[in-house]
């Protein structure tokens, strides 16, 4: 008889739990968690008090004021790549969203502009909150929620079209939640508070953060276009964080945001801002398109903006007199910078170059690699020349130091690298309110004839190496030679420059 006693308790039991287990598979079915977790939304999952978040104070610039606009006007396209993964276990919050509560005004927007060919950027107003170690940003209560964009992936580098040097930033994560989003849906609980709008984009890395052509074309440029119109209110968030590259452009910085950089791949915090855009707005190489930048912006507004940052004295570079100051025993002469290249397109007879520029009358500053490195004091030399000359590469991007009115001289080497060579550092020099002049070395001035008899393709046909692949152009013209300068050529050249910057 107890045996069956005992039998029919087990049994009870048993059915219980089936019975239990059926119920769950059911609302799992249904999907009835979120309102279940709406019925126990006095718990203390829902008890998260505002005192109880970390309240960052934003200290304006000079008493500067926000500007009153949005992060950016941007063509409004469709997201690709719905991703329904789930989010790593972070700090979350059962709460009603601030549009749910109804609060006027609270409902958030999503606006992402895919159609420019630098760059990819994202803009979201309202609720929007960021944590940077899972690269993630949320939307929250958007009014621009669709099912096939509810999320967005980003990677914040202006570089959009080289598609292999893309894959080496890191991916931002944008996800939004509908409008109507009821009590228990999950979100982020807010750890930090910001009532500036930030910015979140790639310092690129430990390949491009070293190289001052792309630090100034592909993020210099584009944060300026971005950031500036806040007047220092905007925090900026760094993906692909390098702290050497944030000691570097740390007077830049500075004067952009009025907050110290945060570096996004390390960032725990859950942080909530009134705006966010996700990349950098970027219109081309080392230039700004004043129709398309907020305020208007134009490159001469930048390199202001810049000599405003270094403090460098000329605004102008004025025509020296080869005359009146010799008249008095002192006569004073245009100034010119030799930026000098090591291991690849060296000048390998820069001495008698110089030499050459000081008959015509210039006096002339030599700038090696080892020259440049203090970026600050490098601004100041540029500033005080009339003149910068060098062989195509990264350093002639310090034109934008130099003076407005000042003159820029390419050497371009052999290679049918023309157009390549003035894309980079031609196009962009007009609108710098600077005088642009190219000296292309022929097939005499290139020391690849001590690697290729005169009859092969690198001289008789140099298009043919470039159709061939680009690594081969890169190979041979680029990282292959060096230039021996025909100094009667060149000073001849350099002449019509002197003739150029000055007066009787």
């Amino acid at each position: 008889m107890k045996r069956r006693q005992k039998g029919r308790k087990h049994g009870c039991r048993t059915a219980a739990v089936c019975l239990m287990l059926l119920l769950l598979l059911i609302l799992l079915k249904a999907d009835f968690l979120p309102l279940m977790a709406a019925l126990f939304n006095e718990s203390s999952l829902t008890k998260v008090e505002d005192e109880m978040v970390q309240k960052v104070p934003s200290v304006g610039v000079d008493g500067a004021t926000p500007q009153q606009q949005p992060l950016a006007v941007a063509k409004s396209e469709a997201a690709e790549g719905v991703d329904s993964a789930t989010s790593q276990q972070q700090p979350l919050d059962v709460a009603k969203s601030e549009a749910a509560k109804g609060v006027a005004g609270a409902t958030s927007k999503l606006t992402c502009n895919f159609s420019g060919y630098h760059s990819d950027t994202c803009t979201m107003e309202g609720d929007v909150r960021t944590h940077g170690k899972s690269g993630r940003v949320y939307v929250v209560s958007s009014s621009t929620y669709r099912p096939e964009n509810s999320t967005v992936k980003i990677r914040p580098y202006a570089r959009k079209w080289e598609t292999h040097a893309m894959s080496r930033f890191r991916e931002v994560t944008i996800r939004s939640s509908p409008p109507a989003a009821a009590d228990g849906v999950i979100l982020q609980r807010c750890t930090a508070r910001h009532d500036v709008p930030a910015v979140v984009f790639s310092t690129g890395g430990k390949v491009y953060s070293r190289n001052f052509f792309h630090c100034m074309s592909d993020i210099i440029v584009p944060l300026f276009v971005t950031a500036r119109a806040y007047g220092g209110r905007v925090q900026l968030l760094l993906t692909d964080y390098e702290a050497e590259w944030v000691d570097k452009w740390r007077p830049i910085l500075a004067a952009v945001s009025a907050f110290p950089a945060i570096d996004f791949d390390s960032d725990a915090e859950t942080r909530c801002f009134p705006a966010v855009q996700v990349g950098l707005e970027s219109h081309r190489i080392l230039g700004i398109d004043p129709g398309l930048a907020r305020n208007g912006y134009t490159m001469v507004d930048f390199r202001d903006f810049l000599r405003s940052t270094f403090s460098l004295p000329r605004p102008w570079a004025t025509p020296v007199s080869r005359s009146s100051a010799a008249a008095a025993g002192e006569k004073k002469k245009p100034r010119l910078v030799m930026v000098l290249r090591r291991r690849s397109r060296e000048l390998t007879n820069e001495g008698d170059a110089m030499a050459a520029l000081r008959e015509l009358g210039f006096e002339v500053v030599a700038a090696g690699p080892e020259d440049v490195v203090d970026m600050a004091r490098f601004a100041a030399v540029v500033n005080s020349c009339d003149v910068m000359v060098g062989v195509h590469g990264a350093g002639l991007t310090n034109m934008v130091f130099l003076p407005h009115n000042a003159t820029v001289v390419q050497i371009i080497p052999w290679g049918g690298i023309k157009w390549q060579c003035w894309y980079d550092f031609g196009e962009p020099v007009p609108a710098m309110g600077l005088r642009y002049v190219e000296y292309e070395a022929t097939a005499e001035e290139t020391t690849l004839g001590d690697k290729y008899p005169r009859d092969h393709a690198v001289f008789t046909d140099p298009e043919s190496i470039h159709r061939k692949s680009f690594t081969d152009l890169w190979s041979i013209f680029l990282n292959g030679q060096n230039v021996t300068l025909d100094i009667d050529r060149f000073r001849e050249a350099m002449k019509q420059v002197y003739q150029s910057i000055t007066i009787d």
